[in-house]
């Protein structure tokens, strides 16, 4: 697999505890030759939380992809009329995010970038990251599923026990889901059994 010289807009939403994994599938993606953009939700780019503060993560990207972080609507607008990228990669994917992109509110740099890239037809894949992936976020996530030009990262429950409506994407695969996406196909499964807890 191959990502060489394919341009990519990685978007992150507030999934904050996703954001390590996020970050080593981007070291993963730049390191198959793709050129990574990274775009953050107002959110993203302004909450501090137990797992770290936006300067740390901004500081990360930067690190990893090389480029400036794409935090506002206004730098968002212009992806789609510039074809900046082959494909947008929403990972982490929150629930909020996943209702907005469904019901087409655009109303942050996330959701921008989205909206924007679309109108060229061209792929975008969703990360999942949500605790109601089977509850109020279902509906939202098959929408998104019957969508033309729309693909997921694999996901499955993370805690069916303790979260039985939780829902995440395996992080691990979105180079292969990216490499699929580019070539209009899902990758499958996409539905993945739950990790077997440990003892």
């Amino acid at each position: 697999m191959s990502l060489e010289g394919k341009k990519i807009g990685l978007v992150l939403t507030g999934s904050f505890c996703t954001f390590e994994r996020v970050f080593h599938a981007a070291e993963e993606l730049v390191k198959l030759g793709a050129e990574v953009t990274p775009i953050m939700s107002s959110n993203a780019a302004s909450i501090k939380s137990r797992f770290g503060t936006p300067e740390e993560f901004i500081k990360r990207l930067v690190e990893i992809t090389g480029r400036d972080v794409i935090k506002t609507i206004e730098d968002a607008e212009p992806i789609g009329p510039k074809k900046l990228f082959d494909l947008i990669a929403v990972a982490p994917c929150t629930g909020n995010t996943l209702a907005k992109l469904a019901h087409g509110i655009t109303d942050t740099p996330a959701t921008m970038a989205v909206k924007s890239h679309v109108r060229n037809g061209r792929p975008v894949l969703i990360a999942v990251s949500t605790n109601d992936g089977l509850a109020a976020a279902a509906k939202n996530i098959g929408t998104l599923q019957n969508y033309r030009n729309f693909y997921f990262v694999p996901y499955r429950q993370d805690d069916a026990e303790g979260k039985p409506s939780s829902t995440v994407a395996d992080f691990t695969k979105l180079p292969e889901a990216a490499d699929a996406a580019l070539q209009g196909k899902q990758l499958q499964p996409t539905l993945l059994a739950p990790k077997e807890k440990k003892e």
